[in-house]
């Protein structure tokens, strides 16, 4: 609670609740719980403080929403489609993507001079606490809403994801073995982030990394290097 007194004045706080109103699209109740959500324990390291538990509770409460979204808008499809149309719409670096689009970057507090949280995916983090914020601010319903309104229908374009190919280290495997080029994906770091487990992945392409990518195992981490493997060679 201090660490907070401290990190804003009377100012501050104005100015953050106006900027966290417009990202929800509604009046905050419990102002503390969204600073709560929106601070990286690079910031604060004691639980109560930063949004590890929050980000755990609203990864939770996002997946299931959008299990209930997908479950009516497919009512002829069956689990192992609906499964991955959700890895398609909750993974890392889309919530990454999307949450740096509703301007979580600027609401987050974090250290931004921790090296080792450049190409993390921290904003995605921050969305998923944000979610657990609203949920016991404003109860299921109204996060069931704001989940649809803000962050389903706003940004995640379900019928292109359904042509996204989710396999992308398939993808990159077989144009390697096409064009008779070397790759492989070798783990560059594992190291623990809060209670999770952190892995950074290389694409190895004849010898030479190519591409790194985060994840919290490492079919997550290989997906993110293979993505960004693929851009590189414009074959994404």
């Amino acid at each position: 609670m201090q660490f907070f007194k401290a990190l804003f004045g009377k100012s501050g706080d104005a100015s953050f609740e106006k900027q966290l109103r417009n990202v929800l699209g509604m009046k905050p109740g419990n102002v503390l719980l969204y600073k709560t959500a929106l601070s990286h324990r690079s910031v604060k390291e004691t639980p109560d403080e930063n949004n590890e538990r929050l980000e755990y509770l609203g990864d939770a409460i996002l997946s299931a929403i959008v299990a209930d979204y997908l479950f009516k808008r497919y009512p002829y499809k069956g689990e192992g489609f609906l499964t991955e149309m959700r890895s398609k719409m909750v993974n890392r670096q889309q919530l990454n993507d999307i949450a740096l689009k509703m301007g979580l970057r600027k609401l987050t507090f974090y250290n931004k001079f921790d090296s080792s949280l450049k190409g993390s995916q921290i904003f995605g983090n921050t969305l998923e606490a944000l979610v657990g914020a609203v949920y016991l601010d404003k109860g299921y319903d109204r996060t069931h809403h704001w989940v649809l309104k803000h962050i389903v229908i706003a940004h995640m374009f379900v019928d292109d994801l359904e042509q996204v190919d989710i396999n992308l280290k398939n993808k990159l495997i077989g144009w390697a073995s096409k064009n008779s080029r070397t790759l492989s994906f070798d783990l560059a770091d594992e190291k623990m982030e809060g209670n999770r487990r952190l892995f950074t992945m290389n694409v190895v392409l004849d010898g030479e990394i190519l591409a790194q990518g985060k994840g919290y195992n490492k079919k997550d981490a290989s997906q993110a290097a293979a993505q960004v493997a693929l851009e590189k060679l414009g074959l994404s």
